[in-house]
């Protein structure tokens, strides 16, 4: 004999709420889980490139230095930096090579795609199938990077008793656009001409840089409506899911 319980509405109510909350917990876990994948394949390719052109020693290769400080600020495994580094030093590696492609999305929204790879073959096949697939078009070199200016910025341990207005003052010198602190961390950003300088100045005076980044910046943002946007959206998507690129950049607003 089959027993059936009749729930009260607000039960069942709130039991639909709860399991549309824990969906949506899950797949923004799994999206964060995504991303995280991504920076730490993103990371150790840059690595793999940073010791094969400076040397496996940190304190004699300064980009591989910030990247393993990088690292560490976004909890990459020790030993997923260990693993780069000695595939880097291997000789049966394929080197990785940094190469930008560049194109238009749907609407005319400029799009400059950053990418890390061993196989360009491979990888122009698939940034152009992605743009194939999202109503846009791979274009040829030098076609949109001139929209956007080069930048880096870093993100910096705040050291106690310094004067932010003085640091400021004394890193115009050394081309810094902008400085300013938040939540504890002070953040500058320059011309990415001024990475190196920049890099050495905060080393020397024992400032702890926790992350780097090197950024495109249009010039002028493009203003679409909401369906426009999404158009373009899954466009970036589909170029970020793709183990090859590391940064996609565009002048959407």
């Amino acid at each position: 004999m089959k027993i059936f319980v009749i729930l009260p509405f607000e039960t069942i109510k709130n039991t639909k709420i709860m399991g549309r909350a824990f969906e949506y917990r899950k797949a923004r876990k799994l999206k964060r889980w995504g991303n995280m994948a991504r920076v730490f394949t993103r990371l150790g390719k840059e690595i793999e490139m940073a010791v094969k052109a400076g040397g496996a020693d940190p304190s004699a290769n300064s980009r591989l230095r910030l990247l393993i400080q990088t690292a560490r600020t976004e909890n990459m495994p020790k030993e997923n930096v260990e693993r780069a580094i000695k595939r880097a030093i291997s000789k049966d590696t394929a080197d990785y090579k940094e190469v930008v492609y560049e194109g238009y999305a749907a609407h005319g929204v400029a799009v400059v795609v950053e990418t890390a790879t061993d196989n360009p073959t491979r990888t122009v096949a698939n940034v152009r199938a992605a743009f194939n697939r999202c109503s846009g078009s791979l274009g040829t070199s030098g076609m949109t990077d001139f929209l956007f200016e080069r930048k880096c910025n870093f993100k910096v341990a705040m050291k106690e008793g310094i004067d932010l207005e003085e640091l400021e003052l004394e890193l115009i010198d050394y081309g810094v656009e902008e400085c300013f602190a938040d939540e504890g961390e002070i953040f500058i950003y320059a011309d990415f001409a001024s990475f190196g300088p920049i890099q050495k100045y905060l080393e020397e005076n024992s400032f702890e840089i926790k992350t780097f980044k090197f950024e495109r910046i249009p010039n002028d943002l493009k203003e679409l409506n909401e369906e426009q946007q999404q158009e373009v959206e899954k466009l970036i998507a589909k170029l970020e899911e793709d183990d090859d690129v590391v940064n996609v950049f565009h002048n959407m607003k």
